[in-house]
């Protein structure tokens, strides 16, 4: 029984030892790291500048190696009007494919040769500076500003996608260290930074695939100080080991948890977060393992041992196979979405009562005269809880004729547990009651804080379909009359009848008329009305002294008894 037990326990061992060895991986040397690749970040700028004509202005410093072929080939025939200023300290051959709204201006002195089969005269030769801050001051005094300057090492092709070549925000060229990838305006491959890869996946993988626990370490013999990460993976780990004084400083942090003995620098709320852990050794064994004991998971998903020989670098982590990552992701249903690829990706939700209990549908419409309730929310990023606080909103009509309307909102209380890394507020649309556009666009800048710190945190869109509420027409007011409104209106009538007869009465006495209110007396004095009941006064009978002087033997003549129908 004994002996048994003692293979049981033996057999246990071996199983977790294996198991253990598992959760580790020895890196291999490989030219092309299949999760990591390296890009410089090069001085470059990127402006709104356009100018008045619709042409941009663009500069392109093309840098080659000693041991690169020094050929490079521009595709613009989809360009949009540009004027675009080559400059090279190198002696390089350029092939260009042009359309006749694309200017290329090369300075007199230079070593750039262009070969082209089309618009040979939309090249032209100047003299102007060849260092960058002169440069760039070159090409505001000539064109008026400047679109984009970007540096390329090792350039192989560029080609035009046929968008407009402008960014959002100030119309000053800048200078400062940048990812040119992320200029969309152009498509621009390279040779591949020299670098040394190391690279190793363990036996037991996630099976989420891309999302897991990804390691990258540089060595204490690096000289290098400071990298840039770009994370293209979503809902990813990432432990990060470099020599003492790193900061690595991360370009996107959408959905991603991470951990260092370095200083990580959160360009999006200008926060620096120290060290999370503490680890003096680039050995592969202890780094993995301390990632997992960091993160309590039991596998990781891959681990990248990085020797580069540039001083400032981009680390991108993403699978290279992974359409996700080479090919646009197409527009969600639900619109909503953040203007900066660098910020944190944040979700608007409306509602039409304040409790925030039943979301609205995205197609659903929404009457302009009921008040709505909105939350914006984000994720926590790599473990750090952020708050949200709304800045501005404003709505766009969409059509040919836009309108664009401040929107005035109120913050609403919401508590600490059901808003985490969320704001909520409201707002009603009765402005927009007077105006015939059914389709809007609502947008709202806010702001993400860490503490007391805060940073840009883009602006979040949502569309919205409005209704106007259905107007009834105005009805007659509608009377009913009870028992006691209609023995009120007889009992009024009474009255007023009353002090009618009343008031008749008064005048009777006050004016001396008979009884009997008799209506001959008023028509005594008018013509027409022979008859009357009132007393007649008696006819004078002494004639005027004219009637006497001329008429008094006429009259004497014919009346022989004047006085006879008197009594």
């Amino acid at each position: 029984m004994e002996g048994h037990t003692m293979r049981f326990a033996l057999l246990l061992c071996i199983t977790i030892a294996a198991f253990a060895s598992s959760q580790t991986c020895d890196p291999k040397e490989v030219k092309d790291n299949p999760w990591v690749y390296v890009r410089e970040m090069l001085i470059g700028c990127w402006t709104n500048f356009v100018r008045d004509d619709g042409a941009e202005v663009h500069i392109l410093n093309l840098n080659f190696a000693a041991t690169s072929d020094k050929m490079f080939s521009l595709e613009m025939s989809n360009a949009k009007p540009m004027n675009l200023i080559l400059t090279s300290p190198d002696m390089v051959y350029g092939l260009h494919n042009l359309n006749a709204d694309v200017h290329i201006y090369l300075n007199s002195f230079s070593t750039i040769t262009l070969h082209g089969n089309h618009h040979h005269n939309n090249v032209h030769k100047q003299e102007f500076p060849t260092q960058d801050e002169e440069l760039v001051k070159w090409a505001v005094k000539r064109f008026g500003g400047v679109t984009s300057f970007t540096t390329i090492r090792n350039l192989q092709n560029i080609s035009a996608t046929g968008t407009p070549g402008i960014k959002p925000g100030s119309p000053k060229c800048v200078l400062e260290n940048e990812d040119a990838s992320e200029k969309h305006f152009m498509m621009i491959q390279t040779k591949p930074s020299p670098a040394s890869f190391k690279s190793c996946s363990p036996q037991t993988q996630n099976p989420g695939g891309e999302s897991g626990l990804h390691i990258i370490n540089i060595p204490e013999s690096s000289s290098i100080r400071n990298v840039s990460l770009r994370v293209d993976t979503r809902e990813t780990s990432v432990f990060l080991r470099g020599p003492q004084g790193t900061t690595w400083t991360f370009v996107n942090a959408q959905h991603t948890k991470f951990g260092s003995n370095n200083d990580i620098l959160l360009p999006a709320i200008t926060h620096r977060i120290p060290p999370s852990v503490t680890l003096t050794s680039d050995n592969a064994e202890d780094v993995q393992r301390k990632a997992l004991d960091h993160f309590k998971v039991t596998t990781f998903t891959s681990y990248s041992e990085i020797r580069p020989e540039d001083s400032l670098i981009l680390l991108v982590l993403g699978k290279k196979d992974n359409p996700a990552v080479t090919e646009t992701v197409p527009e969600p249903v639900n619109p909503i979405t953040t203007n900066s690829p660098h910020q944190m990706p944040l979700l608007m939700q409306l509602y039409t009562s304040p409790d925030y209990g039943s979301p609205l549908d995205p197609n659903t419409k929404v009457q302009s005269d009921k008040r709505i309730y909105a939350e914006i929310s984000g994720h926590t990023l790599g473990g750090i809880v952020l708050t949200i606080k709304v800045i501005s909103c404003f709505v766009r009509s969409k059509g040919s004729c836009p309108v664009v309307k401040e929107l005035p909102f109120i913050l609403e209380a919401c508590s600490l547990n059901s808003c985490s890394n969320s704001t909520r507020f409201s707002f009603s649309l009765d402005q927009l009651q007077e105006l015939t556009s059914t389709t809007w666009d609502l947008e709202c800048a806010v702001q993400l804080c860490y503490s007391e710190k805060c940073g840009d945190g883009g602006r979040v869109k949502r569309n919205l379909e409005v209704t106007q509420p259905c107007l009834q027409p105005p009805t007659e007011p509608c009377f009913e009359f009870g028992l006691a409104g209609v023995l009120g209106i007889a009992f009024g009538g009474f009255l007023i009848g009353v002090l009618l007869i009343g008031a008749l009465w008064f005048i009777k006495i006050k004016t001396g008329y008979p009884t009997g209110l008799d209506m001959s007396s008023t028509a005594a004095s008018l013509p027409g009305c022979p008859c009357s009941g009132a007393k007649r006064q008696p006819v004078s009978t002494n004639p005027s002294p004219s009637e006497n002087s001329s008429a008094n033997a006429s009259i004497g003549s014919t009346q022989s008894t004047p006085t006879s129908s008197m009594a």
